[in-house]
């Protein structure tokens, strides 16, 4: 699939705060593994960050660190100017899963799994007022899933879960969303409308930043990059970052074998 060319005209004006800083972060494991050592970056909002790097790299436990899953061992993360705490006790951000990580056998219709993103704003019983449900309809009908609101989660195909997990997010009302391998098992069609989405969240002053080993189609979607390798190796916008040596310092031999158009365009610049 040949990428389309970078264009950041549709990006939403950025604001003094950034949207997500993480500095000086570190996490080490009980195992005594070191998956992350001092990875800095900055997003601005209204933006989409592709997070790339090879698998164990520490994407995931990036994703983690900013959830609050695991504690880092040194550094901090920031979220609108908060601390990583106080942002999700605000539910400020929002985590749309890899498929791996969910049991799809849990008997749940797709209208709960949405609602779940509503549990910050209910009270201590977790009522569903009809602003619940009216944010539930509008997220679902916004990722074009309204109709199959009534099926079990287990039931759909790879695309429409990605999709229902997207209208979690939408329903949360979150300001930063985390995605992880949103295109994985998804046909073109459903790619596209995503991405589509993503933009649309960016002219709204949302800050993405999105986990992908689909490297063609990180131009065509992608204000700003962050690569990982244990940490961070580089960082900043798409047409200075995304370059040959980059991907190559960050992928190795790996490089090969990602879904990487022969002519996806990319400068030959400098590392780093």
């Amino acid at each position: 699939m040949t990428a389309p060319a970078l264009n950041l005209a549709g990006s939403a004006p950025v604001t003094a705060t950034p949207g997500l800083s993480v500095r000086g972060l570190t996490v080490t494991y009980r195992n005594g593994h070191t998956a992350l050592r001092d990875a800095a970056f900055t997003l601005p909002t209204g933006s989409i960050t592709g997070l790339l790097g090879v698998n164990g790299g520490g994407k995931s436990t990036m994703f983690k660190a900013i959830m609050g899953f695991v504690r880092p061992s040194a550094g901090e993360v920031k979220i609108l100017g908060l601390p990583a705490a106080q942002a999700l006790k605000r539910n400020l951000v929002a985590y749309v899963p890899q498929a791996e990580e969910v049991d799809w056998t849990f008997p749940v219709l797709v209208e709960d799994v949405v609602m779940m993103g509503r549990f910050g704003h209910m009270g201590f019983f977790r009522r569903a007022r009809p602003a619940d449900r009216a944010a539930v309809s509008a997220a679902l009908a916004r990722v074009g899933m309204e109709a199959f609101r009534l099926r079990q989660i287990g039931e759909l195909s790879g695309g429409q879960r990605k999709r229902v997990f997207l209208a979690r997010a939408l329903a949360q009302e979150a300001r930063v969303v985390l995605l992880d391998e949103p295109f994985t098992g998804v046909d073109v069609q459903t790619e596209a409308a995503i991405i589509s989405l993503l933009k649309e969240l960016r002219a709204e002053g949302r800050v993405m930043l999105v986990a992908t080993h689909d490297l063609a189609a990180v131009p065509g979607f992608c204000d700003r990059i962050v690569l990982v390798r244990g940490t961070v190796l580089a960082e900043g916008p798409t047409a200075e970052v995304f370059t040959r040596g980059n991907l190559e310092d960050t992928f190795g031999g790996a490089l090969r074998n990602l879904a990487f158009a022969a002519d996806t365009p990319l400068k030959a610049g400098a590392r780093g």
